[in-house]
């Protein structure tokens, strides 16, 4: 999996207080980005964060871009709809070399596992190849493909959203290849705006775990109090 911070809103923090602030200020918004200081942004965002109030951070976003992963993962990713993807098209991409699969870690360390897998991925494969070469359109002959597909994504979440994908996704209990998506997501985004992000992850970073009886017992450290 290779995962990339492509771009994000030009001082995030700063974006995010000034969107905020708007809201009871005399001035517009152009203005208190430039005069509003460090100190003012940092009380606005410990404002905005603590109390719920996170409209305003949807005003700062990130774009992502994501290699080697599989269908099966971006299948699960997807499902977080207040976002935008674009993904490598199965329809107008043709495989005529050898393709990549994802390969669980439960099946790779597991000898007969990894030969089912392997035999299965490149009997589809191969059966795909006979489609393509009998002139079966690639829309039809990607039926055959299998979830184990590796894939390529491009990404884009405003900060509410992500720290929401953060807490569901870093969970201990997520599935393990969105997990380390996520995790690789938030080590990219976190420095770039470290106060908004310095709770993000796991719900148990932040107070009890909200996964109920379903938790794994296993919580995370808590992340430091914002001041």
């Amino acid at each position: 999996m290779d995962v990339r911070l492509l771009n994000h809103t030009p001082d995030p923090e700063r974006a995010i207080a000034a969107a905020a602030r708007l809201c009871y200020a005399p001035v517009g918004a152009a203005e208190l980005l430039e005069t509003m200081s460090d100190e003012a942004v940092r009380r606005v965002l410990k404002i905005i964060i603590t109390s719920g109030h996170t409209s305003a951070l949807e005003h700062a976003s990130y774009t992502f871009a994501v290699d080697g992963v599989s269908r099966a993962m971006t299948h699960q990713l997807v499902r977080h709809r207040l976002a935008s993807y674009n993904q490598q098209s199965q329809r107008y991409v043709t495989y005529a070399d050898e393709p990549t699969f994802v390969t669980p870690p439960s099946v790779a360390t597991d000898p007969a596992a990894l030969a089912a897998f392997e035999a299965a991925t490149q009997a589809a494969f191969d059966a795909y190849r006979a489609l393509i070469d009998a002139g079966v359109p690639a829309e039809d002959a990607r039926y055959l493909l299998p979830n184990a597909m590796e894939s390529k994504i491009v990404i884009t979440m405003n900060v509410r959203e992500l720290l929401h994908f953060f807490e569901l996704r870093c969970c201990k209990r997520a599935q393990w290849e969105i997990r380390a998506l996520a995790l690789a997501m938030l080590a990219l985004a976190e420095p770039t705006a470290p106060y908004v992000f310095m709770d993000a992850g796991a719900s148990c970073r932040r107070g009890p775990c909200r996964e109920g009886t379903m938790t794994c017992g296993d919580p995370y450290p808590k992340a430091p109090k914002r001041e």
